[in-house]
């Protein structure tokens, strides 16, 4: 038992002035663990970074064949609640018959700052495709219109779910110790960092010409990666460090600081948690990965942002900077 290593650290007046601990494991389809920091074993919930494998059953079912990558693209994201995003979610539960109180992922203000005003100033309370899971709730409800369920589509023991956390077991390899409830109130099964890592070398080496669920997986990767701007949104890590690497890797965020990746042209697969949940070390740890296998350019604004960044106080005077720790990457 190694315990977590240290991947970020924070500096300020040339001392170290606090630091981050976590867990990362890189999987090659081909050759299983190529590398690992901390205890790659370590159980986690792998929060919204999960969410292309919570979207399997969706397309393997059937369900989804005729979907655009665009409603693929928001089934795997956790966007900002734009106008962008809630005109694709409105429209999509419209064509399907279902409105927003069809939804079970409740209703959150939206993390666009133009939306959030606009609400704002018509004294609007949000609707539940506001939430940053909605287009995952939609395909949800896809599919569990598809399987001839019930509307409760969140209930561990409805169908959805079942069919999802088989996928999830499948995909990574192992059998889930448990499951919590997640923010917008699905399961949120459980597994290790490295099996994490493991289902995300399975999107990687995923084929448009394989079976039912190397073609879902595909499909899925491939909406990503068109469309990184559904998939977070404007100033998001995602969806910035998405379009700095121009397609050559999907990467999804989580909460409570899990990043995954995946890299179609290296068939690898890349999954990291932060022991203390901070974002801002999750963003750093993803980025130093991805500059470390050569998919991301260190100089590039999207990774200087959050790697290596400059911080600075209210006046704007340069005060300290992130950056990865010795050992890490």
């Amino acid at each position: 038992m190694t315990g977590p290593a240290r991947m970020v650290e924070l500096w300020r007046g040339g001392l170290l002035e606090s630091w981050h601990v976590g867990h990362a494991a890189v999987w090659s389809a081909d050759a299983g663990l190529l590398e690992a920091w901390g205890e790659p074993e370590t159980v986690i919930f792998p929060r919204s970074s999960c969410k292309m494998i919570q979207a399997l059953p969706l397309l393997e079912s059937g369900a989804g064949e005729s979907l655009s990558t665009e409603r693929l693209a928001l089934s795997c994201a956790s966007h900002q609640g734009a106008a962008l995003h809630t005109g694709l979610v409105s429209r999509w539960l419209s064509d399907l018959g279902f409105a927003d109180s069809d939804l079970r992922c409740g209703a959150h203000m939206p993390a666009d700052a133009d939306e959030r005003e606009r609400l704002i100033r018509a004294h609007e309370a949000p609707c539940q495709i506001h939430n940053n899971c909605s287009g995952k709730h939609a395909g949800f409800l896809m599919l569990s219109r598809h399987l001839k369920a019930g509307s409760e589509y969140v209930d561990p023991a409805h169908p959805a779910q079942r069919a999802i956390r088989a996928a999830f077991e499948e995909v990574t390899g192992e059998e889930s110790p448990g499951f919590g409830i997640d923010g917008c109130s699905a399961p949120n099964f459980a597994t290790t960092v490295s099996g994490l890592a493991r289902a995300m070398a399975f999107f990687a080496a995923a084929s448009s010409g394989g079976g039912p669920r190397e073609r879902a997986a595909s499909r899925l990767v491939e909406a990503m990666l068109t469309h990184p701007d559904l998939v977070a949104g404007e100033g998001r890590a995602c969806t910035e460090l998405m379009r700095a690497m121009r397609g050559r890797a999907a990467i999804k965020t989580g909460a409570e600081a899990v990043f995954v990746a995946i890299v179609p042209e290296k068939r690898i697969g890349m999954a990291l948690k932060i022991v203390d949940g901070s974002t801002r070390a999750s963003e750093a740890a993803i980025a130093a990965l991805l500059v470390r296998h050569g998919l991301l350019d260190p100089d590039h604004p999207a990774t200087m942002k959050r790697l290596g960044a400059v911080q600075t106080n209210w006046r704007g005077i340069e005060t300290g900077v992130l950056c990865k720790a010795p050992g890490f990457a």
